[in-house]
């Protein structure tokens, strides 16, 4: 992985703490679901670099200036993200100025990547064919900004399934390449780590403009303790037995699982993590009173986290490794705990959520010790 490509992801810092900001201040489902669809467009953005990353070194001249105007386009996305759906009086009109930058940042990616494919007459003609789904994409996307309102909300989630349903079915016994599987697997866990960091952004965000106090320093040891479960559920065993799995992996195959467990299946790890961090902001701004959590910062907490189990249930599934009893049931746990979560105070709430991670993370380290042996995590 080069250096500017960690430069190319600062960006991505902000848009993910643009997007929990989006979905904080909405506070409604409607809100949360607007989120959602901001960061699946910022996901598909990035995944769409890391296989042109992957392709040819970002180092390079070409790569270098294609990445930095998509760099400079995708900061004007994270500026507008306030107004996404609500345009502010005066200036420019925030959801078109948001479109299109978006547009700018796809358009450059395929430019760029067709002219880094040289050469190669399967890779060049399965990017001419994404052209296809990107247009009628961002076709659906403007006429949802044009109407606005739910309509919008409506358009960009069809937008999505037809742009994502499209490159899925045309990417099977396609002609992407995936050339380097440390670098593959390094630039996704790179991500999650970035999507983790939001966590521990959250905790200063919720403690913002609060006196220091007892629940607000438990609090934020209990954030920081998601933070790091979190961290482990991915990074102990399941980022390196899949990179491992790449790794062994050649030709159609090892694009089979770089399209399906990474570029699709990691949406929901990282929606999940972002869900997550909302939750632990909610419970820091609670953190010294005693009302109860209530169910918008519940729901994301225990959803978030169970959302983020789900998406390990798909990457493991998808790479290979059947289902995962242990997370299957850790998932309804932290759903069924959701209702109580959401009626009793915001620290019990947080403890029982991270007392669960940690039965987890205890469970599978004995279980599963001879595998971290194996890979050299014991």
């Amino acid at each position: 992985m080069t250096r500017f490509e960690l430069l190319f992801d600062l960006v991505y810092v902000f848009a993910v703490t643009r997007v929990t900001d989006y979905m904080a201040d909405a506070h409604t489902l409607e809100g949360v679901a607007q989120g959602l669809l901001l960061l699946a467009l910022l996901w598909w953005t990035w995944a769409g670099y890391a296989w042109l990353g992957n392709q040819a070194r970002a180092d390079q001249a070409l790569l270098r200036a294609g990445m930095s105007v998509a760099m400079a386009a995708l900061f004007v996305v994270d500026l507008t993200i306030p107004e996404a759906w609500h345009d502010k009086p005066g200036g420019l009109n925030g959801p078109l100025v948001l479109l299109a930058a978006y547009l700018v940042v796809r358009c450059v990616h395929l430019t760029v990547y067709s002219a880094a494919a040289a050469g190669d007459a399967g890779l060049r003609r399965q990017l001419a064919i994404t052209w296809i789904p990107t247009l009628a994409g961002a076709a659906l996307l403007l006429v949802g900004v044009l109407l606005g309102g739910w309509r919008q909300t409506v358009l960009f989630a069809v937008a999505l399934l037809v742009d994502w349903g499209v490159v899925f079915i045309t990417s099977r016994r396609g002609n992407w390449r995936v050339h380097s599987a440390s670098h593959w697997s390094e630039r996704h866990d790179l991500f999650v780590i970035l999507a983790i960091g939001e966590s521990i952004l959250a905790i200063g965000i919720g403690a913002a403009d609060q006196p220091i106090s007892g629940p607000l320093l438990v609090a934020a040891v209990l954030g920081v303790a998601v933070a790091i479960g979190l961290w482990w559920l991915y990074f102990d065993l399941v980022a390196p037995a899949a990179e491992q799995r790449l790794e062994q992996a050649r030709g159609q195959a090892r694009t089979t699982l770089a399209v399906e467990a990474y570029s699709y299946a990691h949406f929901p790890i990282i929606a999940g993590i972002v869900l997550a961090a909302l939750g632990v902001e909610g419970v820091l701004a609670h953190a010294s009173g005693h009302g109860a959590l209530g169910w918008f910062y519940a729901a994301a907490l225990c959803g978030g986290a169970a959302l983020y189990l789900g998406g390990h249930l798909l990457f493991k599934n998808r790479m290979g490794y059947g289902v995962h009893v242990g997370r299957l049931v850790t998932a309804a746990v932290l759903l069924g705990w959701l209702p109580a979560a959401a009626a009793l105070p915001s620290l019990v709430a947080l403890a029982v959520v991270v007392g669960i991670l940690a039965a987890l993370i205890a469970g599978e380290t004995v279980r599963y010790a001879d595998v971290r042996r194996a890979l050299g995590r014991g």
